[in-house]
């Protein structure tokens, strides 16, 4: 249960109650969205940008997904692992390769992937401390605007993850899809 009071959509101005609503239709964020409604102007912007980068799609999907797990995971936010990883899945990564992140070392991990995992364990961890060849290896297959929209999703990543934790934000639906998902996984592998 959230440490603050949720808010339903109705309590919203229409325009910002819209964004709330196509928002949690991306996933099991309705919870987030009720308590990030206390502040409508931050609901409004965080969620309309999240969904604009997601339609304006300049960076493959499955490098966002891929660096949100990793930095979700570096920060042991639940929720957000719980929320995310089954979108991997359907990147393409399997669930043997997803449970080993942030190590990169699982053959379904390609040179990018790696690069993807390596930057965002490195924006999470040391932020201040990144070295310059990795800038080098990033433009060698991002543009700059890439590396830029790549870093924002990491960073948000670290607001979310420190956002749910902080407030409880988490109703039990990522946790049931997660686990949906890996007993999917398991059965096709029978």
């Amino acid at each position: 249960m959230p440490r603050v009071q949720p808010l339903p959509p109705e309590a919203l101005p229409p325009q910002t109650a819209d964004v709330y609503e196509r928002f949690v239709k991306f996933g099991p964020f309705k919870d987030q969205a009720a308590v990030l409604a206390q502040v409508p102007p931050a609901l409004d912007h965080l969620y309309r940008m999240l969904m604009e980068l997601k339609e304006r799609g300049g960076v493959p999907w499955r490098y966002i997904e891929l660096a949100i797990v990793v930095a979700s995971k570096l920060n042991e936010c639940a929720f957000c692992i719980g929320s995310h990883s089954p979108v991997l899945k359907v990147e393409g990564v399997s669930e043997e390769a997803i449970a080993t992140l942030p190590s990169a070392d699982h053959p379904d991990f390609n040179e990018t992937d790696r690069l993807v995992i390596e930057y965002a364990t490195l924006v999470t961890q040391k932020a201040g401390q990144i070295r310059d060849n990795v800038f080098e290896r990033l433009h060698a297959q991002f543009s700059d605007s890439q590396i830029v929209e790549l870093t924002l999703r990491i960073a948000l990543a670290g607001f979310f993850n420190r956002f749910n934790d902080a407030l409880q934000i988490d109703d039990g639906r990522a946790a049931a899809a997660f686990a949906a998902f890996q007993s999917e996984t398991r059965a096709q592998e029978l």
